[in-house]
């Protein structure tokens, strides 16, 4: 699925469309012009309190994307890599982390989709290698992984690279029943040439899969855990309350991508988002929930820290991580 040049990790144009509806290929940078571990990379892990909850989030990588002007499709090169300075962030690319969500629950330990599995940036899919035995977190002791939705980034860490082999066969796997109709049983023929190279990989594996359990929308997952249809990034793409006591918690999955780009522009079109005036829809909708609620949020390309609460500002928002 992955062509290797010697400057770049380039996925095939059939490939790049498919995993994110782009018309052109992405271009990951190659370990020779990746960035090596430094005291300024993020930690693996971070810990906090929500209530009675205890939650930690694992840092699985970054991809240093390059600049593209296709990437917002309503804005320019120069608008993003503005955005980017005013976030004091770098704009030499743009820096998107995957970071997963666990909680603990009773007896129950959750975890939030499932990260790269080291299958897309060489930079990533530090998940399982590195972020879960620094954080005391054996795999094995996973007993539902909740899914936001089918895009790699977050379900090639449920499946061995080369055989497909399922990583986590004991936890139990919920997805959204509209994610799972789309990518898994809809005919590959019919699906636009962009998305058919990731649906033939999901309709290889989940539909073999005994351990899986399709939710609707507004359902409860487990006891204090509740779905929250946020359709447009993905056709299912679905969002997650959890409540402890008066406290909340809403895990975005991608609501948003980048705080500092998508946070502070609502209605910018990352080419990421299926359908981008619903994945738009939704964002605003969402932010005005946990802004009126006062509901603490986490977002999959929210960084480390990726917990925090948005606050509104005019017509745009700001996110405000908590420190661990």
């Amino acid at each position: 699925m992955i062509e290797l040049t010697r400057r770049n990790f380039v996925v095939s144009a059939a490939t790049a469309t498919a995993v994110f509806g782009l018309a052109r290929p992405l271009a990951f940078l190659s370990p020779a012009h990746a960035q090596t571990a430094s005291p300024s990379e993020p930690p693996r892990f971070a810990r906090f309190k929500i209530g009675e909850l205890e939650l930690t989030q694992l840092y699985d990588g970054i991809w240093q994307k390059p600049h593209d002007p296709q990437f917002i499709r309503n804005a320019s090169v120069e608008d993003t890599k503005k955005a980017l300075r005013e976030a004091n962030l770098t704009d030499a690319h743009v820096p998107i982390t995957f970071t997963i969500t666990v909680i603990r629950m009773g007896v129950r330990t959750i975890m939030f989709d499932a990260g790269t599995g080291g299958q897309l940036a060489p930079t990533a899919g530090l998940l399982m290698k590195e972020s879960m035995q620094a954080a005391g977190i054996d795999p094995k002791s996973i007993n539902v992984i909740v899914m936001t939705h089918f895009h790699p980034d977050h379900i090639f860490g449920l499946m061995a690279k080369d055989t497909n082999e399922q990583i986590f066969p004991d936890a139990e796997l919920v997805v959204p029943a509209k994610e799972y109709k789309y990518w898994a049983e809809t005919s590959i023929s019919s699906l636009p040439e962009a998305r058919q190279g990731l649906a033939k990989r999901v309709q290889a594996t989940f539909p073999k899969w005994k351990n899986v359990r399709q939710i609707e929308d507004d359902q409860e997952v487990v006891s204090g855990i509740r779905s929250v249809a946020t359709n447009g990034h993905t056709p299912g793409h679905t969002s997650y309350i959890i409540s402890s006591g008066s406290n909340q918690l809403m895990v975005l999955g991608d609501v948003s991508n980048l705080p500092a780009l998508f946070v502070r522009n609502p209605g910018w079109h990352a080419a990421f988002d299926q359908d981008p005036e619903m994945a738009e829809k939704s964002r605003r909708e969402t932010f005005d929930r946990v802004v009126a609620d006062k509901i603490t949020i986490t977002g999959y390309h929210y960084g480390m820290p990726g917990i925090g609460t948005i606050e509104k500002d005019g017509n745009s928002y700001v996110f405000k991580p908590l420190s661990a």
